[in-house]
Order: C-alpha cells, then structure tokens, then sequence
C-alpha cells in the first residue's frame, strides 16, 4: 500500500475576488495501491496551489488522513460533463460582461451630475439645455436619467438575446445531434499524434490542441479534511450546499456559485463546455486536410500523468473547434490518458482562469 500526501488550495468560482492566502490550505494523507507516476507541485503555497507527494516520516503524523479512491481511469463525472460535442456560447455573453462596468459608471455619474444640478449650473459648468427634465404625464424625468438608464439596461438586453439565441442552437442540436468524429490516437510525452478519418456532414473542423487541467475537488472530501461537517457554515471560497438538481460540474461538486454556464436547455448532459478553473495547453494547431498526421505538443512546462483522485485531477483531453454549416460555434472534447516522464515536476504558477465559460477564454 502507498501512503501519498496532497495538499491542494482550488480557487473558487470567483477567484479574482479572493485572498488566497486567506483560503484554508487542504493537506491530507491518503492509502491508495495505484503508483503515482510523478511527484508534482503546481503552484505557490501561499497561492492557489495543488501538490502531490509520497509520505515521508519527517512529515509528521498530525495529518488528516481521509479514504481516497485513486485511479489512473477517467473519473465518471468528467466523462459525462466533458466528453463529446459542445456548443461555445454566444459572443454577445463576453461583451455584456464587459460592459457593465461603464455601464455602472455612466448611471453612477448622471446620478451625481443630477443631485449637484443646481450648483452645476450656477458654475456655469453645464447649460440649462443639458440640466432639467422632461414632463411625462404626471411625473418629471431628469433629462440625463432618460439617456443613461436605457444604456445602463443594454448588458441586460445582451444577455437576454445571447440566451435565446443559445436555446435555438442547443434544441437544434438535440433534433440534429452530431456523430462523433472518427479520430486514431498515438500518444507520446507530452505530446500526442492524432488522425482524423471521418467527420459528420455539415461541419467543418477549424484546430485543435491538446490540453490538461486539475478539476474541482469533491466537496465531501473537502469538508472531512477541514474538520467541518455539512449544514453548517461552509470554509472560505466554498458556497453552501446547492439543491439536488444540478447541471453543471462546479455545482455537482458544490464549490462552484453563480452562473458558471449560459442557460441550458434540458438535455441527459449539458451542451456547454464549464471551464476548468485550473487548465494550461499547447499551441492551437489548424486543421487543413481530413486524413493527414497531425502532431498536437501539450503544454510548455511537462504536466503529470493522468491521474483521478477525489481531492486532486489531473485530466488530459483533446480539443477540437468546429463549426456548422449554420454557423454554430462547436467543440469536440474527448478525455486522453495520458503519461509523463518519470521525475519530479515543479511548475511555479497554477494556471487559473475565470469559471464562467463565456470568459474563460478557451
């Protein structure tokens, strides 16, 4: 039997908006029969951070020791949730996420700019052309309010007519589902050696690139090596516990909040790729001919082998972009097993992105 240990600080949905040196670093000793082909540390311990080692008597024996299952298999839950065809979210998701903050500002001004009128005016800093209101009906509008709140309102606008045009295409797709293409794998260190024979009608392949990531740690897992228990208050960066029914894999897991995906039609498994919080990748390659050897490099820095465990992933897989004769953005995903040399890896920085898919940047 190995005993290994893990330590890992996953960043939360809104990584951005937290410390992460204030969030509570896991660290847990594990039993398990699988070899673990590399010693790794991914990060700054200080930092968002994922480390996997054997156990060594200088370690001590305060450690938390909790029952992990560990396996060099695709774990269910990311075969379901990445694993074939995906739809890429409307273009209009990213720019209505970008405009709220001016949005906010020009509201915020015209506000102020309403409030401080009078003495504006006495200054001779805006004209009476520019101050007043508008009677309408019974009631007066500040004449600024009338040009602000409109423009204030456009990111709702956006993501209003974003989601609907992302329910057109996913209950296209589930009337036309797409086969999956036919692809021979050979695969080497960090690298891997694809050929591509057959592909549906109606769909043209752009690139592709191979890709690895750690996903979110099992919530339940979490809780046991930080001592605290379930209905109570949750440790930092985690939400409380979401309602049976869940879509996406943040939530499954129950450390993900907000919005992680566009609005999702009913379907046995989501039709919109989540973001992996945590992923790096080798170069776009272009696709040019159906037939031919293409050579697809992973990431810069030499990742791990594949390897699942319930607190710590490290998940290979192929991307392919696409698009429909329609026009529709597609993505074809399939998990890669993959191996890596066997020494220790150390790479300085934990590559982390925005769990929202529409800014995640894939």
């Amino acid at each position: 039997m190995n005993k290994y240990i893990q330590k890992i600080r996953y960043p939360p949905f809104e990584y951005s908006h937290v410390n992460a040196n204030k969030v509570p670093l896991i660290e847990v000793v594990i039993e398990s029969e699988c070899e673990l082909d590399n010693e790794f540390k991914i990060g700054e311990e200080d930092s968002w951070y994922v480390e996997w080692s054997k156990f060594r008597e200088e370690n001590g024996n305060n450690l938390t020791k909790i029952e992990c299952e560990v396996k060099k298999d695709v774990l269910p839950f990311l075969m379901k949730t990445r694993n074939g065809w995906y739809i890429s979210p409307d273009p209009l998701h990213q720019i209505s996420r970008k405009i709220i903050p001016p949005t906010v500002i020009i509201l915020i001004l015209s506000i102020l700019i309403h409030a401080t009128e009078p003495g504006l005016l006495e200054l001779g800093i805006i004209s009476n052309s520019f101050a007043g209101s508008y009677r309408l009906g019974p009631l007066d509008y500040p004449k600024l309010l009338l040009f602000s709140f409109p423009i204030f309102l456009l990111p709702i606008f956006f993501r209003m007519i974003a989601n609907m045009r992302d329910i057109s295409k996913q209950n296209n797709f589930k009337k036309n589902p797409l086969k999956a293409p036919e692809i021979n794998i050979s695969k080497g260190i960090n690298t891997i050696t694809i050929i591509i024979n057959n592909i549906p009608e109606k769909i043209k392949l752009k690139k592709a690139r191979l890709q690895v990531g750690v996903a979110v740690p099992e919530r339940e897992k979490i809780l046991n090596a930080l001592g605290r228990t379930e209905g109570k208050q949750p440790a930092p960066g985690m939400s409380t516990k979401p309602p049976e029914k869940r879509i996406s894999t943040g939530d499954e897991i129950g450390t993900g909040v907000g919005e992680a995906t566009p609005m999702a039609v009913t379907h046995r498994r989501s039709l919109m790729l989540e973001s992996l919080r945590v992923l790096d990748s080798g170069d776009w390659v272009k696709i040019n001919q159906i037939g031919s050897q293409m050579i697809l490099k992973g990431p810069k820095e030499c990742w791990p082998s594949s390897i699942y465990s319930s607190l710590i992933t490290i998940h290979w897989e192929l991307m392919i972009e696409a698009i429909k004769d329609d026009g529709t953005k597609m993505k074809w995903v399939r998990p890669v097993i993959m191996k890596s040399e066997n020494s220790n890896i150390n790479i300085s920085k934990l590559p982390v992105r925005s769990g929202r898919i529409e800014m995640s940047d894939y």
